[in-house]
């Protein structure tokens, strides 16, 4: 199952989001549930930096399987956390239908 786990400060700001393990839906290279859920965390971490040209803080597994971003707060802080929510809510769209193998979960 991917985890996603979205981290929010005190005012409601998404300073991280993390993703780690396997949808295990199908074989690798097959599997829909991944190649939705890491198109869309990708294309957002992407249009963060395209837009805004805020660098999020990146830390990845090396085998895959893991990924963590961070967002510095910066004058294109609006636009970034517009950015992220719109991930947040395309991959609960995911969710919704292959919620055996996504769970997505938000903590301050």
């Amino acid at each position: 199952m991917i985890s996603v786990i979205i981290e929010r400060d005190e005012f409601d700001r998404i300073t991280s989001f993390e993703m780690s393990g396997h949808a295990d839906y199908a074989e690798h290279g097959k599997d829909l549930v991944c190649a939705g859920a890491s198109a869309v965390s990708f294309g957002a971490v992407n249009a963060v930096y395209a837009l805004t040209k805020v660098e999020p803080i990146i830390e990845q597994g090396r085998e895959g399987g893991y990924l963590k971003v961070s967002f510095p707060k910066t004058a294109e802080d609006e636009r970034v956390q517009t950015i992220i929510e719109a991930m947040i809510i395309a991959l609960q769209t995911i969710e919704t239908d292959y919620h055996e193998h996504i769970k997505i979960s938000q903590s301050r």
